[in-house]
């Protein structure tokens, strides 16, 4: 293997996984964040996020040397750019953090250095990271500037990061099969290549595909409601079908995926997207819809009992198992609750502390509320039994 120093600018959810990997393969590693405390953490060989393996990989990769952090990058042959891309209001795509990654490696670039974008983006954003680079004086001309979205599951990275296809496109033809090259060395799966602005609408394509399916099983659980059947059964039977395959309802869509990416199609395309807006508007009003069936059995106990009611809300995670808060439906559903004076009782087995809220053990929660709403299916609710003398809410994302 040709050994080769690589700087990953962002330590998060894919930065410092893809960084331990690399450096338990071999490779020198200098991965760089903005947050100190996140630096020291890892410097100590330990991490800041849950994640399945994860803790191994770093404790190792860190005792051997390869992996070391900072909050500034360094000379490098391979620079991996993996920073949140969020949204501003009116769901804007930001890409801020992307530009000012860019920025911080410029000093230290020099002819013949890769530069990769893992973060996923909307179209154009690999050009523009060229952009900025001429204008802070680098010839780009030199440099192999190339997008190669992750495409991993929170609880099983490490595995997906290895297993899982790769779509690499770069601002050059030069560009795609060189990178494609350097993730050949440590991805089992097949790396395929294209262009930049292909690699990065493929990336939002696979996530507004998912977003619709879920957003058919939201609304498909809304009418079930209404029309007074089990949506479970439902779908169990449905599913049935040889060529049928419905998801699974749940409170919402979370993630900085799947509740992000579609919103840049829809920026860039307008009118011309008009399913992918409408299953995100369906996603994002199963959330509400999820709240007022919440608070009207508050609502309702209250008038019975002539007492407010104690909502244990459990799960604030986007998904189960993991600690990931990033556009959770269930946060904002207990973040609503709790301004609407509902009295919540907050569960979360995979953080300890919230700067919002009093974190409440889970079996504590069960023996002193009222009303049990489960919002999240980490493993520890599934083997709860639910008092018979508690309004129950049921599961809303199973």
């Amino acid at each position: 293997m040709n050994k080769k120093k690589i700087c990953v600018v962002g330590l998060g959810y894919i930065g410092l996984p893809t960084s331990a990997l690399l450096a338990n393969r071999g490779y020198e590693v200098h991965g760089v964040d903005v947050v100190q405390s996140t630096v020291d953490t890892i410097n100590q060989g330990k991490i800041h996020i849950v994640e399945p393996e994860l803790d191994t990989f770093v404790h190792a990769a860190v005792n051997s040397g390869k992996l070391k952090a900072d909050t500034k990058p360094t000379h490098a042959d391979i620079f991996v750019i993996a920073v949140p891309t969020p949204f501003h209001d009116g769901y804007v795509p930001n890409i801020d953090y992307v530009l000012s990654a860019t920025k911080s490696i410029a000093p230290y670039l020099q002819d013949g250095n890769m530069v990769i974008l893992e973060s996923t983006s909307p179209v154009g954003t690999t050009d523009k990271i060229e952009e900025v680079l001429k204008e802070n004086g680098i010839d780009t001309s030199k440099l192999y500037v190339a997008h190669c979205p992750e495409r991993v599951l929170p609880g099983h990275i490490m595995r997906e990061l290895v297993e899982n296809d790769r779509i690499v496109g770069g601002t050059t033809p030069e560009a795609t099969k060189l990178t494609a090259e350097f993730y050949r060395e440590f991805v089992e799966g097949e790396v395929l290549e294209t262009d930049a602005k292909t690699a990065e609408m493929a990336k939002l394509t696979e996530n507004s595909f998912r977003d619709t399916n879920i957003a058919f099983a939201n609304e498909l659980s809304m009418l079930c409601d209404k029309f007074a059947i089990n949506v479970w059964e439902l779908i169990a039977l449905a599913n049935r079908h040889p060529r049928v395959n419905i998801l699974s309802p749940g409170a919402g869509v979370g993630g900085h995926c799947i509740a992000v990416d579609p919103w840049f199609i829809v920026h860039a395309g307008g009118e011309a997207a008009k399913m992918i807006r409408t299953a995100r508007e369906v996603n994002n009003y199963k959330t509400e819809w999820a709240i007022e069936k919440i608070k009207n059995v508050a609502l309702k106990f209250e008038a019975e009992k002539g007492r407010k009611a104690k909502v244990a809300c459990m799960g604030l995670a986007f998904k189960p198992d993991i600690d990931d808060l990033r556009e959770s439906p269930a946060l904002y559903i207990v973040r609503k609750l709790k301004e609407d004076g509902v009295d919540v009782l907050a569960v979360e087995p995979n953080i300890q502390n919230h700067e919002e809220f009093e974190i409440v053990q889970y079996k504590k929660a069960l023996e002193i509320a009222d009303i049990v709403t489960f919002l999240v299916a980490h493993k520890e609710f599934k083997r709860v039994t639910v008092d018979t003398n508690l309004d129950f809410c049921g599961v809303l994302n199973k």
